[in-house]
């Protein structure tokens, strides 16, 4: 027997189940159902869906699809979310287009936006639709509908369950799909296109905060169509500022930062926005703070940035138009008076996030020099400094301070910086002097490297910093203490000030760190050694202590390096602290002690 066409199926299947489905939804049934009656419209509407399904009429190929779509849509008027919810699904399931899809949507849109209404998303598989329809259609002949639908999702993304759903569902493919599409739309239909990025890049802000969506960023090269949107969107703030912070989340992850810094001519992107968009301290802010992620332990990150044209005199413009100035009148070259008002806290948030980016740059041995050589750098570092105090702008003065001591590697090549490092070592007091940690381990850092210099041993002497230095010992910080030591070691190259530190106890105090913290750092105990060889001879402390320092080289020096490190468990770890103990500790500690058996002998 032949089987029937599908025509034939659909009127017996229509005959026998699906007329008595729609029974209910029949302009005089409805009237029928008062408002407590929804819960079973939405049961029937879910009982409709599921008979169409297995009649195989759901789509365009159902001749009584208009006859279904109507019943439906008299039940909107009941203006109920969860029904309406339900229809929204079956309408689409049954594949509107044109002015229908554009209701649907307008409607999903219209109940997304009341956070009351997100429980009813999470219990029904609207999002499935909606992402199909923003990979099936034309945004020429759908775009009012596709952003509706996108603004449907930027709504809902907001709520971390439903965020959970979305990136389980694809959203962050379905999304590089919709930005591919956005880049070959025609001039007639750009504007909407701008609106349509502005959700989609809003809801990928919104799932870059999801720990596990990374990998999708990755896989579907997010980042880099991101890219593309920023080069063709650049004048959108809008589009810019959502992008901006998808970065500034992403890039503080190894795998996106490869992928960002895999994208070809992203720092020169980075830099023109930077250029163009001065004025708008959030996106300025989230630039920064990506490009300070990426040149964080980059040198060739370092270098291209450094390459780029315009990047430093864009990063330094930029440094003089945030720089808070307390003058009623702006300075000469000062763009200040260009931007909005904005609070003391948002121009710090600027500088930290940029003076960091210099900081890193410094790092790199053909950008170090140069912007140790270049004067307007310096000049804004000082004034820093001299406006802002610890207190107010803890994070900043930091910030300046470690840029200022990577760039003090340089000062041999910089004419710039040697004329200033007596300038900046008076103004290192300040945070020498403050109660921050941090801002006294860097300016000791700071000083660690201009104490080369004869004047700047000269006013550390002067202005009894050598007692805070000594006083440092003490802290039980192996970085305190070596950063301090390598101050000390500088200023026990002049005669008269081994005397000053043997009056401050600096031996024994170099003993007892020498003690605690050697063993477990031995670039720290070769330090120490150093300190104590410049200062061996001079005063009578240095003479009583010369007993116990040997007993104590001996227990360091013998029996061997092998026995000194047994106690570190891990063998990679043990390699890298042997090799400390080979070059940085054992031969000045050999070294110093044949000099101190030497002045025993002769005392």
């Amino acid at each position: 027997m032949a089987k029937p066409c599908y025509l034939c199926r659909e009127n017996i299947y229509f005959t026998s189940k699906t007329r008595k489905r729609l029974h209910p939804f029949s302009s005089s049934a409805s009237r029928l159902y008062p408002e407590g009656s929804v819960d079973r419209l939405c049961e029937l509407c879910v009982r409709l869906h599921g008979t169409l399904a297995e009649a195989d009429m759901l789509g365009r190929r159902c001749k009584r699809r208009s006859g279904i779509l109507r019943a439906l849509f008299r039940l909107i008027d009941l203006n109920s979310a969860q029904l309406n919810l339900h229809i929204a699904k079956l309408c689409l399931a049954l594949c509107v287009s044109g002015n229908n899809l554009l209701n649907i949507c307008k409607l999903v849109f219209k109940i997304s936006r009341s956070e009351s209404n997100d429980i009813l998303f999470q219990n029904n598989s609207i999002l499935d639709s909606l992402l199909d329809i923003l990979c099936n259609e034309d945004v020429s002949t759908c775009g009012e509908a596709l952003l509706y639908c996108i603004g449907t999702l930027k709504f809902l993304s907001g709520n971390s369950v439903i965020l959970r759903l979305l990136l389980d569902k694809n959203c962050v493919g379905v999304a590089q799909k919709v930005i591919q599409k956005l880049h070959m739309v025609e001039d007639a239909h750009l504007t909407i296109a701008g609106h349509m990025l502005v959700q989609l890049t809003a809801i990928l802000r919104n799932l870059a905060d999801h720990p596990e969506s990374r990998p999708s960023f990755v896989a579907f090269s997010v980042l880099s169509e991101l890219c593309v949107v920023l080069h063709r969107h650049y004048k959108d703030q809008d589009v810019c500022t959502n992008i901006s912070r998808i970065f500034s989340k992403l890039s503080s992850y190894s795998e996106c930062r490869l992928a960002l810094a895999q994208t070809p001519g992203c720092y020169q992107l980075f830099i023109e926005l930077l250029s163009k968009h001065r004025q708008k301290q959030d996106l300025v802010v989230r630039l920064l703070f990506t490009l300070g992620n990426l040149t964080a332990k980059s040198n060739e990150a370092r270098h291209h940035l450094f390459l780029c044209e315009g990047s430093v005199d864009t990063l330094l413009q930029l440094y003089d138009s945030y720089q808070r100035r307390d003058d009623t009148l702006p300075q000469k070259g000062s763009e200040t008076s260009m931007r909005p008002p904005s609070t003391a806290q948002e121009d710090d948030d600027v500088l930290v996030k940029l003076v960091r980016v210099l900081a890193n740059m410094c790092i790199h041995p053909a950008v170090g020099p140069a912007l140790a050589d270049n004067t307007t750098f310096i000049q804004l570092l000082k004034e820093t400094l001299e406006l802002r105090s610890v207190q107010e702008s803890e994070e900043l003065m930091v910030n300046v301070a470690a840029t200022i001591n990577n760039l003090s590697y340089y000062q041999e090549h910089s004419v710039t910086l040697t004329c200033n490092h007596l300038d900046i070592a008076k103004l290192m007091m300040k945070l020498v002097l403050s109660s921050s940690n941090d801002a006294v381990h860097e300016a000791t850092r700071v000083y660690g490297n201009l104490s080369q210099s004869g004047d700047v041993r000269d006013f550390i002497m002067q202005n009894n910093v050598h007692q805070f230095l000594v006083a440092l010992l003490d802290s039980k910080s192996t970085d305190v203490c070596f950063s301090a030591c390598g101050v000390l070691t500088n200023l026990a190259l002049d005669p008269l000030n081994r005397a000053s530190l043997s009056q401050e106890g600096a031996a024994a105090k170099l003993v007892d760190c020498l003690r605690d913290l050697g063993p477990g750092d031995w670039q720290l105990a070769g330090q120490i050694c150093q300190v104590l060889w410049n200062v061996t001879g001079s005063g009578s402390e240095t003479f009583m202590l010369l007993p116990l320092i040997i007993c104590f080289f001996v227990s360091l020096l013998f029996p061997d390096k092998d026995e000194a490190l047994k106690w570190i468990e891990n063998e990679d770890i043990r390699d890298c602290h042997r090799a400390c103990w080979e070059m940085e500790f054992f031969p000045v500690a050999q070294k110093l002690m044949k000099t101190l058996q030497s002045l025993e002998l002769t005392t």
